[in-house]
Order: C-alpha cells, then structure tokens, then sequence
C-alpha cells in the first residue's frame, strides 16, 4: 500500500505544485489524470525521492519514503517523461550496466535478467543496437524494461504513450497491463483512454491538487442519468454555457456535437448518453473552476 497524507511543495516561482495532496494507492495500475502542469511530474518526482516536499508524509509497505530514500530506490522502478542515453551503447550494454546499479551483481542472474526482460519488452532482436538510434516506442519500451530490473513492488510512468504511433501505443497498452498485475504501478497521463482502457482506480489532479479518485466507472457512475448530448451545425455555445454547464464540444464535420451537465433535460433536442471518463473529467475540472471562481469573488 502507497499512502500519501497532506504533501505539499511550492516552487521559488511561487507556484504550488503539490497543495495537500491525500492518496492511498493499492495493488494494480492507478491512473493519476490531469492536464498539462497539474502537477503530475511534480508528484512523481517526490515519489522518486527526486525532490523533497515543503511537507507531509510518503510511506510504502513500512518505507517511510522521504526519510528512508535508499529502501525505497531499491523496489522503485522509474520511467520519467524524458530519459538520456548514451550515444554509443547497445540496448544489452546499458541495462547491463543498468542491472550492476540496482544492485544486480551477480553476473549469470542479471544476464538471465537483462536477457528476459528484452524479450518481455519485444526488444530482444535489437539488443546489439543503439538505443540512442531507436524509435520513440523502442525507447519507451526500453524504459519500460530499465524501470522492470531487480523486480520492482512500485513502478511509475511519466507520460509513457506521449509521441507513440497507434501501433506502438497499443504494444505498449500489453505492456503495461501485463506488468501491473501483482504490483502498484501508477501511470500519469493527460490522455483520458490511457486511464480508461488500462487503470482500476484512478485521481484527477489539477492546479496540485486531488480533485477526484475511485476506479473509472465509479467515476462515470457518479454521472449516470446527468450528462446530455445535442449535435447541430449550428450551436450558439456562448448561450448555451450561460444556461447549462458544458462538459465538451466536438466537431464532426459541418455537424458540432456538445455535452452539458443537467439534473433534467435541457430542452427537447438534447439527449441522454452514457457518461464517459472524460465527461467524469471535465466535471471535476469545471466544479474546480467554478469553486476557485466564487473564492475570489468573495476576496
């Protein structure tokens, strides 16, 4: 179990990265979903023990995490948004080198370990290549493979599908749901069907903090008989944001289709559809502005 109580870090710019953030995280993939500088790298980046919250606690199966960083580094793996390599390396060399860091000196039980966990990651045939010279998904499934050695209780993702083509995206999807089943494994990501097709419980997370956690369908539950649909070539949005709260619009040709939220039917046109995520996220991201909004009007 992963249990995070009251962290919070505030940057020398001033912005509040982390603002008492509470999570518990148990086995499985857990899909940490926000937008773009919600704070998601920020919190993973604590979880790593790369940077030290302003405070609040950190503790995994009995690691105190912020006190005990070396415990911690040693059933961690990490997959940051933005990894370097070294020009000149094979794929064997580096993990090689990789599995001597985490402590795997044994030479025969980490050459069986790198061996297998190219195979594992559909990298085993490039294994002699430069990583520096691989596609954008070889290199994620190579990081995917890095964050795998010394069989890991905790694995985090930063971003793990951004720049992959639909082909590499789905090989890395098998991936990652193969690897997540017997450990806690968090995957942060602004992409809703990451979290959607791959996570058993998820948080929403903006502006730092927790503004939703449960598994996706609870979430999209909580919607259920509350979201409406109306598609037409000719929306006034303007009006229809001043009368009903919009969850998202989408253009489908000539046609623009909008979601709002409403205990009751707008108006005859609109019709009830089955929530989905990313209506679960868009409400959570609209209840947080409008309660920002009305605190500094009260100011």
């Amino acid at each position: 179990m992963l249990t995070i109580k009251n962290l919070s870090k505030q940057y020398n710019n001033g912005v509040h990265a982390l603002d008492d953030i509470n999570l518990t995280i148990g086995k499985g993939m857990f899909g940490l979903l926000g937008p773009n500088g919600a704070g998601k790298s920020s919190l993973m980046r604590t979880l790593a023990t790369l940077q030290l919250p302003d405070s609040g606690s950190i503790t995994f199966d009995g690691i105190d995490v912020l006190t005990q960083p070396n415990k911690i580094k040693q059933v961690l793996g990490y997959l940051p948004q933005d990894f370097g390599v070294y020009p000149r390396v094979s794929a064997y060399e580096l993990l090689d080198y990789l599995a001597i860091m985490k402590g795997l000196t044994n030479p025969k039980v980490r050459k069986e370990q790198v061996l297998a966990l190219l195979q594992q990651t559909n990298l085993y045939e490039h294994r002699h290549n430069y990583v520096a010279n691989f596609s954008g998904g070889m290199k994620r499934r190579f990081g995917i493979a890095q964050s795998l050695l010394a069989d890991p209780k905790l694995i985090m993702v930063d971003e793990p599908t951004a720049g992959l083509d639909p082909e590499e995206r789905n090989r890395f999807y098998n991936l990652l749901s193969e690897v997540g089943k017997n450990i806690i494994l968090i995957l942060s990501t602004h992409i809703i069907e990451d979290i959607q097709d791959l996570c058993t419980d998820m948080a929403i997370i903006n502006r730092g903090q927790v503004l939703k956690q449960g598994s996706p369908k609870a979430l999209m539950a909580e919607l259920q008989g509350q979201v409406w649909c109306k598609q037409s070539g000719n929306l006034n949005l303007k009006q229809l944001a001043a009368q009903h709260q919009i969850l998202s619009t989408k253009s489908n040709g000539a046609q623009k289709a909008v979601h709002v939220h409403s205990q009751h039917q707008p108006d005859s046109d609109f019709t009830l559809v089955e929530p989905s995520l990313e209506d679960a996220y868009f409400k959570a991201l609209n209840s947080e502005k409008a309660i920002s909004s009305a605190s500094n009007n009260q100011e």
